[in-house]
């Protein structure tokens, strides 16, 4: 019996791809806490994926469609300000259009995609734990562990100081990472209501993932985190918990941002831990050059200077410098990123093909036949990666980057199976009628 840890892994509905399978089932596992064992597992299965089935692969319109963005972006590349960086920006994006088109095949089933969800909200429990840690034990250092293989780097009060950053570095990233979990989680949560002890089993772990989204102090996550709640509970048609969301969305913004004397009521409720965050008042002392509308206007200048190819991949950091005296990894914003960096073309059709996917999924989600809970779950679960994206950039930690495609490949692959097997259902229909 193949397992990992105690836990059976799961059949694949192809006996061919069960071997692929199994190696992303442990490469998933693994991911959270490496990204060198989890993201080389899920390359080299890709690889072997396209070994056996490239010439399929490669025919799908959506598939080229990557391809020609990967052209595009060896072409920005070559004719960046600084290529060198740019060069090695390309590690960012052309691995994932591997393991994107091999996933999207080999991901077919429901089954599947709760598999996967499970795997990343168990590992999202000593993930918590670590973060814990950090924050109140004062757990730091550089541990190291299969000789090497995994390595972290844990900032005793957390990066930055009073905020949770776990194993991922940076509170930024950390918050990327909880906000999908979190909508994953949640997803299975509703899904066994019916199944008392999984149900609070589940209740537990969503409780303590959400504390932990709380302690990364990010805006973006809090705010992403309490729309997914809406959106469930929209989908479910739980009027309550719509009223309950909208209520503490209300008095949270309430106070933060009303008029005397409302906003001191709504600070008798609401702890300064949270309005100060969202107003800004917790961190007044911000440079100018650190404000995400100085960096969205610098990036945006940049794309006007040239609009086809951009100035190169990873060179917004030393443009920015070079402006405004002030080192900044990236502009916080994916879209504004990539049309600076790469030019306008490739933002578009990057956000062309990934647009089409989901548009794909929202489609097939009226054609399942049952477990359309799950998927759309992964659904939301993108959706929240994407919203992150327009906030804060969290790709170039590869493991975030990593599980966003897996994602989009579980979306696009049960995308895929529900429309041949709607196709053979109309096939048979015909043959039926015929005879």
């Amino acid at each position: 019996m193949r397992t990992i840890l105690g836990v059976r892994l799961q059949d694949h509905p192809d006996r061919a791809l069960q071997r692929h399978w199994n190696v992303v089932q442990i490469g998933l596992f693994l991911l959270p806490f490496s990204a060198f064992l989890g993201g080389v597992a899920l390359l080299v299965t890709s690889l072997d994926i396209w070994r056996r089935q490239g010439k399929f692969l490669i025919r799908q319109p959506l598939n080229l469609g990557f391809a020609a963005l990967g052209v595009w972006l060896l072409f920005t590349a070559c004719v960046a300000f600084d290529r060198e960086n740019a060069f090695l920006g390309l590690f960012n994006f052309l691995p994932f259009f591997i393991v994107f088109p091999a996933l999207g095949g080999l991901i077919q089933t429901s089954d599947q995609l709760r598999r996967i969800a499970w795997t990343l909200v168990l590992t999202s429990i000593p993930v918590t734990l670590i973060g814990f840690g950090q924050l109140y034990l004062s757990w730091g250092g550089h541990p190291s562990l299969l000789w090497g293989l995994i390595e972290w780097t844990i900032a005793p009060t957390g990066n930055p100081p009073g905020r949770m950053a776990s194993v991922f570095t940076y509170a930024n990233v950390l918050a990327s990472y909880f906000v999908m979990v979190f909508v994953l989680g949640l997803g299975l949560w509703v899904e066994a209501k019916r199944q008392t002890r999984l149900w609070y089993f589940l209740g537990s772990v969503m409780a303590i993932d959400a504390i932990a989204l709380i302690l990364t102090n990010s805006r973006n996550a809090w705010a992403i985190a309490l729309l997914a709640c809406l959106a469930f509970a929209l989908y479910q048609g739980w009027r309550w918990i719509v009223g309950i969301v909208a209520a503490v969305a209300g008095v949270m913004l309430g106070a933060a941002f009303a008029p005397l004397p409302f906003q001191t009521w709504f600070r008798v409720v609401v702890p300064a831990f949270f309005w100060a965050r969202l107003n800004d008042q917790m961190y007044q002392d911000r440079p100018v050059a650190q404000l995400r509308s100085t960096q969205w206007k610098f990036a945006w200048s940049l794309t006007q200077q040239r609009p086809l190819t951009g100035w190169g991949l990873r060179n917004f950091t030393q443009l920015y410098d070079a402006q405004m005296h002030y080192w900044l990894g990236h502009p916080h914003n994916l879209l504004l990123m990539m049309s600076a960096e790469a030019g306008i073309p490739a933002a578009l059709l990057l956000y062309g093909l990934v647009g089409w996917v989901m548009a794909q999924g929202v489609l097939a989600l009226r054609t399942l036949n049952g477990d359309r809970l799950i998927y759309f779950t992964f659904l939301m679960a993108f959706a929240a990666c994407t919203l992150f994206s327009f906030l804060d950039i969290t790709l170039f930690d590869a493991r975030i980057n990593t599980l966003g495609w897996v994602l989009l490949a579980g979306i696009w692959g049960v995308a895929n199976q529900s429309i041949r097997d709607v196709n053979k259902r109309i096939v048979n229909a015909n043959a039926t009628d015929q005879n």
